[in-house]
């Protein structure tokens, strides 16, 4: 069962980002689960899905916005290891 989830925001808001609606919807819908991802919310692949794209794709989307696919455990984990 799939829910929908409203935000209101002024019409001036994307046309200030130089984006039609539908586009500035896929972005605020991409940005929110690049930071539930970037929180450990959500994984690459659930995203991925929700977004209608591969877990690659997602994966590199997270480049677009600055964000790393590593965690910091994943990143002290090697660095204890080396």
């Amino acid at each position: 069962m799939e829910k929908q989830i409203a935000i209101s925001y002024p019409e001036t808001l994307a046309f200030s980002l130089k984006m039609k609606k539908r586009e500035f919807e896929r972005e605020i819908k991409a940005i929110s689960l690049v930071k539930l991802y970037e929180l450990g919310k959500v994984s690459s692949g659930i995203a991925g899905k929700i977004l209608g794209i591969s877990r690659l794709e997602f994966l590199k989307l997270l480049s677009l916005y600055g964000v790393s696919y590593f965690s910091s455990e994943d990143l002290e984990s090697d660095a204890a290891n080396a």
